[in-house]
């Protein structure tokens, strides 16, 4: 990584670990004590039912930037305390995003231009250059998982499962019943063997309880875990699946981040953490899950049962609409002996997976520079669902250049094709700030000439907006000053004051205290 100066933490095992410069977090409780020491963990004793209180509570705390919540008391159906406690806000904060990822959040930067330079990296120019990566190429060797028999996860095996004894939540009013909203699904492709890590998949995917022991997963074609169904379908036989509760925050946030579908999340969780992640077999299912985390739901998904999911409060700030999405039949559940219950809830952002959309926004950003050079900044407004709507800042050098960008950047990354709208603006606009968007709209756009409009292009079956499931228009806003061919018009200079005189005028107004 030439030109960037490399951040490194050596720890008592001798592990070089790239960037982090938090401790590392094996596990969800020692992200707790650290939230704890931080200020930024309250335990709640009252009592708080599962069905829609607690997600009251939640939604309030977050969108006033609170803390971790520990729900002592979690009330189940009936009026029965649950046996566990249930931990929400995890990710309530870009802070804590962050952290997770082992940075403080001015280490983003950092951490996004390591990420890309695993992603793609150059040939070394000399030995210095190629002993200067080394830590990366550390980082990737701890990417292989140590397989141990014995875990804490498997503390308690119960074959004979009552989900209704977990205290997973019903969160709106209108939702067909209790979902599990933050499980690490982990599956494998069918002809794979359960030791060919590199092959698994880790998503992050509704689940939605319809029974003591049956689960309906709920992944969109172009997942991860619907492409290994597909294959499992195929030869006629149920699919080994392991529901993965209460993992690490660099598993966590792995298995949400959108990889290349080359790279396993459970390995990539390694490369965060700076230490190579811990995997037992599971009891019920021909798979490896995550040894340190608080419990895992195992079982098989059937490859012709399906069941109606939904409808739940989503992401769109709008109930989806009830889909067949197929069933799982859960064969075990094995926990810790005194296990916590992590939980979220999905709405009109702010929301969890708003906010952490926000911090992989900037992890993205070296990446999406390495394939497009001339973009500055972008921004996903988190009001805009995150992924909806796109600003870009570029620094712009020849007639077209804006529209060369939007296109680039739809066909770049699966999660970007389902942005409906993209606004390119010019270097010395904030794409962040809406004053400096407006205004560039209403002096550097003409919606005859810098209006591009697509048809039937992929869209998120969720978008009620698009005339179909599944396809929608997008929309391209050229908001950039028009330079040569694009405009047969002087173009105005742009008003600004001389920096000699903005110099007399900040000290002035140091001196009388205005400033």
């Amino acid at each position: 990584m030439r030109g960037r100066r490399l951040m490194l933490r050596r720890d008592h095992a001798d592990r070089i670990t790239p960037i982090r410069t938090l401790p590392p977090f094996p596990t969800l409780r020692a992200f707790l004590e650290w939230a704890a020491d931080q200020g930024q963990l309250t335990a709640l004793s009252d009592p708080v039912a599962v069905r829609h209180q607690m997600t009251a509570v939640h939604r309030a705390v977050l969108e006033a930037g609170g803390p971790v919540l520990r729900f002592d008391h979690p009330v189940l159906g009936g009026g029965k305390r649950a046996a566990m406690p249930v931990v929400v806000n995890l990710f309530g904060t870009t802070e804590r995003v962050a952290a997770g990822l082992g940075v403080a959040p001015d280490g983003l930067e950092d951490l996004g231009a390591f990420l890309a330079a695993l992603r793609a990296p150059t040939p070394p120019e000399g030995m210095r250059d190629a002993l200067s990566r080394w830590p990366m190429l550390k980082a990737a060797l701890s990417a292989r998982p140590k397989v141990v028999r014995k875990a804490a996860v498997q503390q308690v095996i119960r074959e004979q499962v009552d989900l209704a004894a977990l205290p997973i939540q019903t969160h709106w009013p209108d939702d067909a019943g209790p979902l599990i909203t933050w499980p690490v699904v982990v599956t494998r492709p069918h002809g794979g063997e359960a030791a060919d890590v590199a092959r698994y998949n880790a998503g992050v995917y509704r689940a939605q309880v319809i029974g003591p022991d049956r689960i309906i997963m709920r992944w969109l074609p172009h997942r991860g875990g619907a492409a290994h169904h597909r294959g499992w379908q195929a030869a006629g036989v149920p699919m080994p699946v392991a529901i993965v509760l209460g993992a690490d925050p660099a598993t966590l946030l792995s298995a949400a981040l959108p990889l290349p579908e080359t790279v396993s999340e459970l390995g990539f969780a390694g490369v965060l953490s700076g230490a190579r992640p811990r995997l037992v077999p599971a009891r019920t299912v021909p798979l490896l899950v995550p040894a340190d985390a608080e419990m895992v739901i195992e079982g098989w998904v059937s490859p012709t049962e399906t069941a109606p999911e939904g409808p739940f409060g989503d992401h769109t700030g709008y109930y989806n609409r009830a889909e067949p999405f197929p069933v799982m039949q859960v064969s075990a559940l094995t926990t810790r002996e005194d296990p916590i219950y992590l939980s979220t809830y999905t709405g009109r952002p702010p929301d969890e997976p708003a906010i952490i959309g926000e911090v992989f926004n900037r992890l993205a950003l070296p990446v999406i520079r390495a394939q497009i050079p001339e973009i500055r900044d972008l921004w996903l407004p988190p009001a805009a669902c995150s992924y909806r709507m796109a600003v870009i800042a570029i620094d712009k050098r020849y007639p077209g250049q804006a529209r060369r960008v939007m296109m680039a950047l739809w066909g770049m990354l699966p999660q970007f094709s389902y942005t409906k709208m993209i606004i390119v603006v010019d270097g010395d606009i904030d794409p962040r700030n809406w004053d400096d968007i407006s205004w560039a709209l209403a002096t550097r756009m003409d919606p005859g000439r810098d209006v591009m409009i697509l048809e039937r292009t992929p869209m998120d079956y969720l978008d009620f907006a698009s005339p179909e499931a599944g396809l929608a228009g997008k929309i391209g806003i050229d908001a950039t000053t028009k330079i040569g061919t694009e405009t047969t018009r002087d173009w105005g200079t742009v008003m600004q004051t001389a920096p000699e005189d903005a110099a007399f005028a900040a000290a002035l107004l140091a001196r009388r205290g205005l400033a």
